[in-house]
């Protein structure tokens, strides 16, 4: 599990810089998961891996992470399944007696009960994310790759309302979802979420078997979802597809309003953050890569610290310079608060400075280095 848990108030946002500390980080405690979904980038197996960092290694790093400054970044603790982490619940409260703001990212499995729910809640955990990828269950189900799932996402779902622990719902972008979007976003509707994360394939683990919608397709599905985040009665999202700000900030201009607003509305607490700007992920042997679907590791937490390996190894720092990009994205006059996915272009290119081919525009000025 990947997608944003942003749930920081604009001032807090605009206190950071991104070049000194993440936005979010994204810690894999665990490949382990009971799921065998299609897309899974962590390409998740039965068991724990032994090469995961113990408890007594991940209480050291989460003091590291602390150290970034106030504010703290927000850590989610994501998988594979983090339940499947049996220091999980400690964890969570060591990071809270340090006043981390800390989220989890669970799997919709039978192990997701009420009383998990409220267990979560009382540990210190600010929100959860679950995924609901279909609006029915025998398409969900056969998504995620158990019979069930479905079901036991939506029991959660409501568990965590009844408890009153913020929800974010999580649903892939692939060809073969798209043209059940308005469905789903009729059932979330009744979730009482706060935020809906649309999460657009990348092309890595087991989601390169799967098939991407069309550039034209995505600029369509962009515009469709800036229309309905003035009446939805939750943030609308995008991950891997931070063009999604670009086309907020152009329709706002059409529709003759001030652009300016977007930096002040709940879309534009994300602008500027992308892949290793805003981001950092952590996996379960302690790899430091720039996102969960950047396969690039800038270091390991088990030998450096991941303070330096952010702000001083050379991934992290072409990454975050704009004027290195090549292609439309290095052109465009909105790679400051977009700068494409960088994870998409290296998927797709093998070169992470290159364009987002899942973008349609074509930059009006060229941006000199």
């Amino acid at each position: 599990m990947n997608p944003s848990l942003i749930t920081e108030s604009q001032e807090e946002i605009g206190e950071r810089v991104f070049s000194e500390a993440p936005l979010l980080i994204y810690w894999e405690l665990t490949r382990a998961c009971d799921l065998a979904c299609k897309h899974c980038r962590a390409e998740a197996i039965d068991w724990r891996d032994p090469r995961e960092l113990s408890l007594s290694e991940a209480k050291v790093l989460i003091r590291q992470l602390h150290s970034f400054g106030a504010p703290a970044p927000h850590l989610v603790f994501t998988g594979g399944d983090p339940l499947k982490y049996p220091s999980l619940f400690e964890l969570v409260e060591y990071g809270t007696s340090l006043k981390m703001r800390i989220s989890v990212a669970p799997s919709g499995t039978y192990n997701l009960t009420q009383a998990v729910i409220h267990r979560l809640m009382a540990s210190g955990v600010r929100s959860i994310s679950l995924s609901l990828d279909r609006s029915s269950s025998e398409k969900h189900d056969a998504f995620r790759g158990v019979r069930g799932c479905f079901e036991w996402t939506i029991r959660a779902a409501h568990f965590a309302r009844e408890a009153g622990l913020p929800l974010q719902i999580n649903t892939l972008i692939t060809a073969d979802t798209l043209k059940d979007l308005p469905q789903i976003y009729a059932l979330v509707k009744t979730l009482a979420i706060i935020r809906w994360s649309l999460f657009f394939l990348i092309p890595v683990g087991r989601g390169r078997l799967l098939n991407e919608i069309s550039p034209a397709q995505c600029e369509t599905l962009l515009q469709w979802l800036y229309a309905l985040s003035k009446e939805a009665p939750f943030v609308i999202a995008t991950t891997e597809a931070p063009h999604f700000r670009r086309v907020a900030w152009l329709m706002t201009g059409m529709e003759g309003q001030d652009t300016a607003r977007i930096w002040h509305s709940p879309m534009g607490m994300g602008l500027g953050v992308r892949d290793g700007n805003g981001i950092m992920f952590i996996s379960h042997a302690g790899e430091v890569y720039p996102s969960g679907f950047l396969p690039l590791s800038a270091g390991n937490v088990r030998k450096s610290n991941p303070l330096e390996i952010y702000r001083n190894s050379e991934l992290f720092r072409s990454i975050r310079d704009t004027h290195s990009y090549r292609g439309k994205c290095g052109r465009c006059e909105f790679n400051g608060i977009c700068g494409g996915s960088r994870a998409r272009a290296y998927a797709k290119t093998g070169n992470y400075l290159g364009s987002d081919p899942l973008c349609l525009y074509e930059p009006s000025v060229k941006i000199e280095s």
